[in-house]
């Protein structure tokens, strides 16, 4: 890796941590440029837009989640295990990747849900991709036999994002002490649900 790329890796890495503080929409050239004590023109020649910038630091975050989530998770073994490396990672995933503000997606998502254009595009594209992880992984659950046969993994997957962004909202915005314990109940009572009866 060469000397630009690396200065690009390095600015993607703070643009991540920095959009998990001040949102996606609040990531600008100038702003980003003040943060690493860089000159706004040096910045502008990495990326050339505001809406650049966003969607190379989405593409960073993705990058950040499927080496702290997904890919650890996949050495677990089939079915359940992997399904609980999923969500030990995703529960980990913000300070193991250094991000103060919390999860860059669920940010993002609160930000662009009411917008058009390439980034929001791009933000449901990831989300979709993620979910997509998630209903396989639970489809793997069903015919290991962890979970009943006619089992709903889209439904798992679905109630599974509700828990984690209640685990944010709970941990972020209310400051409840006790929200990772919460998150770790309902996991488990929704691993429960989709046993098969003894």
């Amino acid at each position: 890796m060469g000397k630009g790329e690396i200065t690009r890796q390095q600015i993607l890495d703070h643009a991540v941590a920095l959009a998990s503080r001040v949102g996606l929409d609040g990531l600008t050239i100038g702003g980003l440029a003040d943060d690493l004590k860089m000159s706004k023109s040096g910045l502008y020649a990495h990326f050339q837009s505001k809406e650049a910038l966003q969607l190379k630091t989405l593409e960073e975050g993705a990058a950040k989640f499927i080496e702290t989530v997904v890919k650890p998770a996949i050495k677990a073994p089939r079915g359940e295990p992997r399904l609980r490396a999923l969500f030990e990672n995703w529960c980990q995933w913000p300070k193991q990747s250094s991000l103060q503000g919390g999860c860059l997606f669920v940010q993002a998502a609160a930000e662009f849900d009411d917008f058009a254009g390439p980034v929001k595009d791009r933000l449901v594209a990831l989300q979709k991709d993620w979910l997509d992880v998630l209903v396989g992984a639970a489809r793997i659950a069903v015919n290991e036999g962890y979970f009943h046969a006619d089992a709903d993994a889209e439904q798992f997957a679905y109630e599974l994002y509700g828990i984690m962004l209640m685990y944010h909202h709970s941990a972020r915005l209310l400051g409840d002490p006790k929200a990772e314990q919460r998150a770790r109940t309902a996991f488990e009572t929704l691993l429960t649900s989709y046993r098969p009866s003894q």
